[in-house]
C-alpha cells in the first residue's frame, strides 16, 4: 500500500515538474510577443492601459493568458497574441515574467 501511494506521488510531482514553465524560453517569447506594450521585463507598460505583468504570480498569468485564448477576457490584441500561444509558451512567459522584480509590490 505504502509503495503505491509512493509512486502515485512522485508521478504526481513529475507531471507538475514537467509542465513548469522555464524562464529562459519566456524570456525569449516575451522579447517576440509581449515587449512592445509591456516592455521586456514586463515593467514597463507603453501606455497606461497595459498592465504591468512583472512580479505577477505565475498562476495568475498563466490563466489571464489561456482567458484570453478561449476568449473568456476581451481585449482583440491580446486575443489574437494569446491565440498564437501553445500551453508551453505560456507557462515559459509566466514563469519569466512572475520571476521579474516590480515596484508594485515589495518583494521577498
Amino acid at each position: 500500500m505504502n509503495r503505491a501511494l509512493v509512486l502515485i506521488l512522485a508521478l504526481a510531482f513529475a507531471g507538475a515538474a514537467q509542465a513548469a514553465g522555464k524562464a529562459e524560453a519566456g524570456k525569449s517569447k516575451a522579447a517576440q510577443v509581449c515587449a512592445a506594450c509591456h516592455g521586456p521585463e514586463g515593467n514597463k507598460p507603453a501606455a497606461p492601459e497595459n498592465p504591468i505583468l512583472a512580479g505577477q504570480h505565475q498562476d495568475y498569468l498563466v490563466k489571464a493568458l489561456h482567458d484570453y485564448k478561449a476568449g473568456k477576457r476581451s481585449n482583440p490584441i491580446m486575443k489574437g497574441f494569446a491565440a498564437s500561444l501553445s500551453n508551453q509558451d505560456i507557462e515559459d512567459l509566466a514563469a519569466w515574467f512572475s520571476s521579474q522584480k516590480s515596484n508594485l509590490h515589495f518583494q521577498r
